[in-house]
């Protein structure tokens, strides 16, 4: 099975041609009755040499990581980075080995963050909040740094993502040092609550320009912007419930259990509208939440988990079973300029 990348790849190493690519697109898109576009197609992986080759390098840089542990503060972070790279070189810059590069990007980035980390976790000096979220923004700085290198030489989609994951981070660690009054407290967490909202709008803006760049999804833009969604989708999803009360589980009540379904089928609406999936299942954990509490104060105690599972686990499917058609009814009903930022409905 060939995937939309090898296609991409085949058509600018001239092995077919534009045209080639595009009759197997639309011939591929007839079979399964659905646009290229509704397919939401992303590489993850082509074969089990993808998870052997995986399992060998994480085995790998746990051990970087245990080594550098035993010589000096810091330097787990900085051989786990530097094998990352190294390894990198081979499987995903030569081998182009989708889930092995995206292991060893989370790898690179993360072992540069955690080298001043590691450091400052080792030395025990007490410092004020402020100079803490200074420290924060700084080592966010430094992630993006090595997210846009990463990008530079290997252009993983995924890189971006954690570059801009890295960047909101900065973002939200300035305001804490700005304001580290308002963050003091048993209820600090909450007030970072609307800086996550914002950044997640944010991010999920970020993802639509880079979907309106590729709106056939033809191209490497479509993968980046689908980690880029899948970045914003939690940063939207954990706030708007975390204000109804149902992000930590708790018991709640019926109007919370209803706002949680409503804000679900916007979700969906949005979804639809961008023909993208991930924030349906980012916010899944809470509507399961929210459901089993309506069938528990219903009386079905016992079966309020399998209830639960039913209703959500049949929408879902009849969802992914008519998403072009249902797709096409609401892009009809959006205004020609939003229309025309969106992927073409069937």
């Amino acid at each position: 099975m060939y995937s939309e990348s090898d296609l991409q790849s085949a058509v600018s190493a001239g092995a077919i041609s534009h045209e080639a690519a595009e009759a197997l697109r639309a011939h591929a898109a007839g079979m399964r009755s659905a646009p290229v576009a509704d397919e939401e197609h992303f590489r993850l992986i082509t074969g089990f040499n993808d998870i052997f080759v995986t399992i060998a390098a994480v085995l790998l840089l746990v051990a970087c990581g245990g080594i550098g542990d035993a010589i000096a503060p810091g330097v787990a972070g900085l051989l786990i980075a530097g094998a990352a790279w190294g390894l990198a070189e081979f499987f995903t810059r030569r081998r182009r080995m989708a889930l092995p590069s995206i292991v060893l990007l989370l790898a690179f980035v993360g072992g540069v963050a955690a080298i001043p980390i590691n450091i400052l976790a080792e030395s025990q000096i007490n410092l004020a909040d402020r100079v803490s979220a200074l420290l924060g923004a700084g080592i966010g700085v430094l992630a993006a740094g090595a997210a846009w290198l990463h990008w530079r030489r290997f252009m993983v989609p995924i890189t971006v993502a954690a570059g801009t994951a890295a960047l909101v981070a900065m973002v939200i660690a300035l305001v804490v040092a700005a304001f580290p009054a308002l963050f003091d407290g048993p209820h600090g967490e909450r007030t970072l609550l609307p800086l996550l909202f914002a950044g997640g709008l944010g991010v999920f803006a970020l993802a639509m320009r880079w979907d309106m760049s590729d709106p056939r999804r033809e191209t490497r833009r479509s993968d980046v912007a689908f980690w880029l969604h899948l970045l914003a989708a939690p940063m939207i999803a954990h706030p708007l419930f975390a204000w109804l009360g149902v992000a930590d589980g708790e018991n709640i009540g019926a109007g919370a259990a209803l706002g949680v379904l409503g804000i679900y089928l916007l979700m969906g609406v949005v979804a639809l509208a961008a023909d993208r999936r991930a924030l349906l299942v980012s916010a899944l954990a809470y509507v399961l939440v929210a459901l089993t509490w309506l069938f528990d104060q219903f009386g079905m105690v016992e079966l309020n988990v399998a209830l639960t599972g039913l209703v959500i686990g049949s929408a879902l499917l009849t969802l992914s079973a008519f998403w072009s058609p249902i797709r096409a009814a609401v892009v009809a009903q959006m205004p020609g300029s939003i229309k025309a930022m969106v992927p073409v409905a069937a």
